[in-house]
């Protein structure tokens, strides 16, 4: 069940969330927000694995 939910909350990201890797975003000069985002994104994918 969390599996699912998570992997739902991957999808619902991928449509609404930027892809900084894409922007080849730079990590050292990322911004808070940017830092919180790539943090959740990674949260996410790793529990829907």
């Amino acid at each position: 069940m969390k599996k699912q939910l998570f992997k739902l909350v991957a999808k619902i990201n991928k449509v609404l969330l930027p892809s900084f890797t894409k922007k080849r975003l730079d990590m050292a000069k990322a911004k808070k927000w940017q830092l919180a985002i790539i943090g959740w994104r990674y949260f996410v994918t790793k529990n829907s694995l």
